[in-house]
């Protein structure tokens, strides 16, 4: 076979064979639908658990179709009522989905207040001004009267029968210790009066809004110590394969286990409480107890999900009588992840082993049904022009990583599936379609925990 360069070569261990034939070829215009390999006339159908590699691919779930099953996986009765709402402090909030609307408990503000540091004042001037002052958190002043004046600080009660405040800066005091007004002034200046921003009652965020810091001020301005939210999800995960090693440098075959100090805060960066992370090694009666026994609302797995000798998440998915709602998905890296059924309510989903294809799977599958089971927004979807070309593959959808750059995004190298020096200094996922994209092209973006906009850069 002709040697392969650049772009086709970097892909080649996340392609079959008859796939990089296609590459070299240029068959990149069909699609699977249009190939009949010598196989397919007698194949058998296919298993969880088994089958041709073609085969496999066949039944695989394209990449949009598999994030929707994700994102409506978790919408059950069952599984919305055990997923009551809970009453938690301010500071533990943040991140979560509200439950009930936040409505105002006072007004605000609950009194008139001055808006600035200066004089509330009384009629025309010039005014006399009273020895002592007025200051925020005291009790309420006594009335002002016409021709009267008070130092005042801001967020301080109005006295009654004030006119308006005059700011520091336009004011001063004659000789005779009278207050003049270097600016004309008029009435409610730079005073801010009791339920300008609401009434008590209104509702300041309906249900589903999502706890930002600034959500947190404006709640703890309304009186509230506590705020009832959607809990997160609880997460458990399984880090499998006896080739991994926890410290120090790779050595005698052994590699460094990439993914359990990853995969944590990137959960957590998706709304979800990491309860738990196992490493299991290549043990199939020790995977089978962790996912019966196991009481989170979502299993995440790494690695074991192909067919080889030590590949135990499917035949232990099988043993347990899971349902596969997801076997395979057409997207490169990452397609043999897979989403389980493993309970009424509980949810499994397989990660391959390769760190970029974990990642993968993680955005294509955890990151849809924890966000329904967090009860949060789906993102706004939105594309920017990649300003390189991005290399496809034949027939499924492709991610890689891109920096963003002005309007475009800019495709990064390293991007294999077992390579995470790319998605390391990525904003976002770009989502290639089969083919590939041309310079300039529009391409929808994943974005990154880190790089993004909204609460998901907070990791609680």
């Amino acid at each position: 076979m002709t040697a392969r360069t650049g772009a086709d070569a970097e892909d080649a261990e996340d392609l079959d064979v008859e796939e990089v034939l296609a590459l070299v070829n240029g068959d990149n215009g069909r699609t699977p639908a249009d190939r009949t390999p010598p196989s397919q006339s007698s194949a058998q159908p296919s298993s969880p658990t088994g089958g041709h590699k073609s085969d496999t691919h066949h039944r695989a779930t394209s990449w949009p179709e598999a994030r929707a099953i994700a994102g409506r996986a978790a919408r059950t009765g069952t599984r919305a009522a055990r997923r009551a709402p809970v009453s938690v402090p301010l500071d533990t909030a943040l991140g979560l989905t509200l439950a009930a609307p936040l409505t105002a408990l006072t007004d605000l503000p609950s009194f008139d207040t001055s808006a600035m540091d200066g004089w509330a004042v009384a009629g025309p001037g010039p005014w006399d001004v009273r020895d002592e002052g007025v200051l925020a958190g005291h009790a309420e002043p006594q009335p002002l009267t016409d021709g009267e004046a008070v130092r005042i600080a801001t967020g301080a009660r109005i006295p009654l029968d004030t006119s308006a405040v005059l700011r520091s800066e336009h004011g001063r005091t004659d000789t005779q210790g009278r207050l003049h007004a270097t600016r004309d002034t008029r009435h409610g200046q730079d005073i801010r009066p009791r339920g300008q921003e609401c009434r008590s009652g209104d509702q300041l965020l309906p249900v589903g809004a999502l706890v930002t810091p600034a959500v947190l001020g404006l709640a703890a301005a309304a009186g509230y110590d506590t705020l009832t939210v959607i809990p997160r999800p609880r997460v458990e995960v399984l880090v499998l394969g006896d080739e991994l090693l926890t410290e120090g440098p790779p050595r005698d075959g052994l590699i460094r286990d990439a993914l359990g100090p990853m995969l944590p805060p990137w959960l957590r960066g998706l709304g979800a409480e990491v309860i738990a992370v196992r490493r299991l090694g290549d043990d199939a009666q020790a995977l089978h107890k962790a996912i019966t026994t196991s009481d989170a609302d979502l299993i995440v797995t790494t690695g074991g999900t192909a067919s080889g000798p030590v590949d135990h998440v499917h035949p232990t998915l099988e043993r347990i009588g899971a349902e596969l709602l997801v076997n395979g998905v057409k997207v490169r890296p990452g397609h043999p992840m897979l989403l389980a059924r493993t309970k009424e309510n509980q949810h499994l989903v397989g990660l391959p082993g390769n760190p970029l294809a974990a990642v993968s799977g993680l955005l294509t599958l955890a990151e849809p049904l924890l966000r329904t089971l967090a009860a949060r927004p789906a993102p706004e979807p939105y594309t920017l022009p990649v300003r390189d070309e991005a290399h496809g593959h034949p027939y499924d959808t492709r991610l890689i990583p891109v920096a963003l750059r002005g309007d475009s995004a800019v495709p990064l190298h390293y991007n294999g599936p077992a390579m995470l020096r790319g998605i390391a200094a990525a904003d976002a996922l770009a989502v290639v379609p089969p083919g590939g994209a041309r310079p300039g092209q529009e391409l929808e973006l994943l974005d990154l925990p880190w790089a993004s906009a909204g609460i998901e850069v907070c990791f609680t």
